[in-house]
Order: structure tokens, then C-alpha cells, then sequence
């Protein structure tokens, strides 16, 4: 039987038969695979009929089960099959995947998501020979990235919001893409004019206060009080305590980072290690007072606490509270 020949151009519907997108973010992932299917949207026929869509992950599939999914139907139309996270499937099925899109038959369109990494690199390699239609995703991971992908999301709500707005909703809530992507979504949809730290606050009544990088914040600079106060109201309004632990946490490996990293300015430390400029200034200020036996007994704090709020421990909210105390004491000892 003679070799199918490669499919080119667009389909009915303007979609390429092969497209691969690329990437870690699965937010970014995700919609770039929604706007690959839209496109046959308009294409459906007067009965208001779409193509048949095949969702399925690379880990899933076994050898030859592709050959099924791509089989003529017997009331003919077109055939859409999505592979995900292509780079788990096994060295069998990856063959199949390639050699499917460099002889893609008639009616049937391949969309692919692939992490990127090393893994499955032979299979992107196959994808891209065959002429795919490549869309990169690239992972968000600097704070400037994050305060871009909010803006970005605010606008097309037709929406703005100042850069203290940006950061405040950061803080509020975390850094997940798809939380920031919903949080986005709310405000503009419960709020008016510019978005700002005070709408931010106003709109999740304290969350923005309370979360575990604040109660971080207030250990740290060696307030015990409002440490205290923050934890307490952060655990009243659902704030999970691992997520606290994680601050803390993280809190005390910045500092070590920016301690250690003498002699460089602001903004080449920032660009090292990710974070904004402003964020270094502050983490300076704090490390006024601290040493490193105090930052490794701060540290050994946090680590008990995290191991007792995911289940060694009887009270989270008391390893958290007590954790919170060897912190502040850990600092004050060695002013």
C-alpha cells in the first residue's frame, strides 16, 4: 500500500493538521488549545455540527489505539484528536505520534501539548520535522512576568490597575497563573475604575493582610505581636497551613540568599534571583539583626512546624504559633 502523502495548508476549519504547543504553564497550555478547537466553530455544518474531538493524555494511550482513534467514520466528517503532555507517552506510541503527523490523512486534525523539557525530545524533534505548527508557551516565573500577565488579563477585561494594585493582588493571592487569571476575572467583573491596593484589600477583606507572606513579613522583622495577629486572622478565614509554613519558609531562604550576596546592587540581585528591586531593599532591612545561627534556628523552626501540620502534630495553628515565637526570639537574641 503506498505511503500517504503529507497534508498541507489549513483545514476547513483554518487549522493546521499538526500543531504542537509547547510549554509548562498549563493555563497558557490550555487556552492555547482551546483557540486550535475554536476554530472549528464556524466550520460546523447547518445542523450545527462540530468535528468529533478525541481528548486524550500521552501517558493513556497504548500502541495502536491512535490508528483507532484516527479510523474513517462510518458517517464521514472531520476527526480532531488532542494528545497531552505528549512527552509521558511511551517510545511505541511516540513513534506512532510521529509518524502520524508526517502522513496526516484527509479529515483528521493532531494538536499536541509537549512540556518542552529533555523528556520526549525525540518526539518534538519528529513533530517539528513533519512541519508542525509550533505555538511556544513559555513558563511565567519572574515577578515582573507575573505583573505583566495581570495586566494583560486586566485588559482584556478592559480593565487597569496601578503597579501597588498588582502587587497587593500577588500577595493576596499567590502566584498560580489560574488564580491570578480567576482573581483578574472577579475584579473586573465586581469592581470599578482603576484597581488599586485599596481595592485589592477591600475586595478579599483581609486576605491580602493575612496571608502567609505577611505573617512572614511581621515574624521576621521581629514583630511578635503582629506576627501573632496575622497568623491567628489568616487561619480564621481558611488560609491552608502548609501554605504558612511555605512563606516562613521561603521568607528565611531569601533572606540567606540576599545576606550571603554581598557587594552586588539591587538590581543585578534581583535579576538573579527573581524578584523585584524593592523586594531586595526590603529584605536588606531585614536582615538588620539577624546571623546565620539565627536564620538556621529559624529554619529548624519552620521545618518541625512543617512536618507537624501535615500531620505529625496534633494543633497546626500551635506548631504554627510556635514556630513563629523561635523566629522572632531567633532574631532578637542576635541583635
Amino acid at each position: 500500500m503506498p505511503a500517504k502523502q503529507q497534508r498541507s495548508g489549513l483545514d476547513a476549519a483554518g487549522r493546521a493538521p499538526v500543531t504542537v504547543i509547547v510549554g509548562e504553564e498549563e493555563l497558557l497550555v490550555e487556552r492555547a488549545v482551546t483557540v486550535v478547537l475554536s476554530g472549528g466553530s464556524a466550520a460546523a455544518d447547518g445542523a450545527g455540527t462540530g468535528p468529533d474531538v478525541h481528548d486524550v493524555r500521552g501517558a493513556d494511550l497504548t500502541a495502536g489505539e491512535l490508528s483507532l482513534l484516527t479510523a474513517p467514520s462510518l458517517f464521514g466528517g472531520e476527526c480532531v484528536v488532542v494528545i497531552r503532555a505528549a512527552q509521558d507517552a511511551n517510545a511505541a506510541v511516540a513513534a506512532e505520534i510521529g509518524q502520524l503527523a508526517a502522513s496526516m490523512p484527509e479529515e483528521v486534525t493532531l494538536v499536541v501539548t509537549h512540556a518542552g523539557g529533555a523528556k520526549g525530545k525525540v518526539l518534538l524533534a519528529a513533530l517539528g520535522k513533519a512541519g508542525a505548527t509550533r505555538i511556544d508557551c513559555p513558563s511565567i516565573r519572574r515577578f515582573g512576568e507575573r505583573m505583566d500577565f495581570l495586566r494583560a488579563e486586566l485588559a482584556r477585561a478592559g480593565r487597569k490597575a496601578d503597579d501597588r494594585g498588582l502587587r497587593a493582588l500577588i500577595d493576596a493571592v499567590g502566584t498560580d497563573l489560574r488564580d491570578l487569571a480567576a482573581a483578574c476575572d472577579q475584579l473586573a467583573s465586581d469592581t470599578t475604575g482603576v484597581i488599586n491596593a485599596q481595592t485589592v484589600a477591600r475586595y478579599w477583606r483581609g486576605r491580602a493582610e493575612a496571608s502567609g507572606f505577611s505573617v512572614a513579613d511581621r515574624a521576621l522583622d521581629g514583630n511578635l505581636a503582629e506576627a501573632l495577629a496575622q497568623l491567628r486572622w489568616a487561619l480564621a478565614i481558611g488560609t491552608a497551613p502548609v501554605l504558612i509554613t511555605s512563606a516562613l519558609a521561603r521568607g528565611i531562604r531569601t533572606l540567606g540568599q540576599v545576606g550571603t550576596a554581598r557587594g552586588k546592587g539591587a538590581d543585578t540581585l534581583a535579576a538573579e534571583l527573581g524578584m523585584p528591586e524593592w523586594k531586595v531593599d526590603k529584605v536588606r532591612q531585614q536582615l538588620r539583626g539577624w546571623s546565620s545561627a539565627g536564620l538556621t534556628r529559624a529554619h529548624s523552626a519552620v521545618a518541625q512546624a512543617d512536618a507537624e501540620v501535615k500531620g505529625e502534630g496534633a494543633s497546626a495553628g500551635y506548631a504554627l504559633e510556635r514556630a513563629v515565637r523561635v523566629i522572632v526570639s531567633s532574631r532578637s537574641a542576635d541583635r
